[in-house]
């Protein structure tokens, strides 16, 4: 007879408060997004009430119109602000469990840069591409590790000041012939020492804008493939991501 183990009481307690900040999150999710189409509606009701500008009867009218719609724009965006947040909770908070297959690493990443290369251009970003002359299968979910590359595709984005690069390379890790690399740097700000050791943190973000799941997701997409994340960053000069996962036993073949 197998003994089965039971799950001990705090994984059991992180599943459960797991479970609830996800139906939490659905909760507000959806009145939010009532409060969006509202806020838009209002929007649209003034501007058609301020239309008779330039009757001088009607300019202290249309003075408190354009300070309240003024006042709209901030909470809408801030409606916005906490859409982003919330969506970028729900993806790191998702457990659902990785689909792997044998994936090719270098088509992977290939796709990736062709589909951000439009958006690269809009931000006068050079990309470059550097792929391993070998093969490097990996048994992965290709949909949850390009999600991870595009959060750090995003996160260089916001570090490059115009005209700078982001390098994207492939290799076979030099230190571990067992595993798959992935590098992505660019050229941008760099990041301080005291702000690298929290950048994986959650909700931990340097940029007003910025929600502070992209990186943390990231980390928990490529430990669930039994991989590894690392940071090296220099202010001024830029910063490298380096990704490993171990290959299958179809690599080299």
């Amino acid at each position: 007879m197998v003994k089965q183990n039971p799950q001990s009481p705090v994984t059991t307690e992180v599943e459960e408060l797991s479970r609830l900040l996800g139906e939490l999150a659905h909760e507000i999710k959806n009145p939010l997004s009532t409060i969006k189409v509202n806020l838009r509606l209002i929007d649209e009701e003034l501007a058609g009430v301020g239309c008779g500008k330039g009757r001088p009867e009607s300019s202290a009218v249309d003075n408190g119109l354009s300070r309240a719609r003024r006042k709209l724009a901030v909470v809408q965006n801030e409606a916005h602000r906490l859409e982003q947040i919330l969506d970028g909770f729900l993806r790191f908070a998702d457990r659902s469990h990785l689909q792997p297959a044998d994936t090719d690493i270098n088509t992977l990443v290939s796709d990736m840069v062709d589909f951000y290369s439009p958006q690269a251009h809009s931000h006068s970003i050079t990309l470059r591409l550097q792929l391993c002359r070998e093969t490097l299968v990996c048994n992965a979910d290709g949909d949850m590790l390009k999600q991870a590359i595009l959060n750090l595709f995003i996160n260089a984005q916001q570090a490059i000041d115009k005209g700078g690069e982001l390098i994207v390379r492939t290799d076979r890790d030099p230190g571990a012939p067992g595993f798959a690399q992935i590098q992505i740097s660019d050229t941008g700000t760099g990041i301080s020492p005291d702000r690298l050791v929290h950048i994986f943190d959650v909700f931990y973000s340097s940029r007003p804008s910025g929600t502070g799941l992209g990186l943390p997701t990231a980390k928990k997409i490529i430990e669930a493939h039994n991989g590894t994340i690392s940071v090296a960053s220099e202010l001024g000069r830029g910063t490298q991501f380096t990704i490993r996962l171990p290959l299958s036993a179809q690599a080299g073949k």
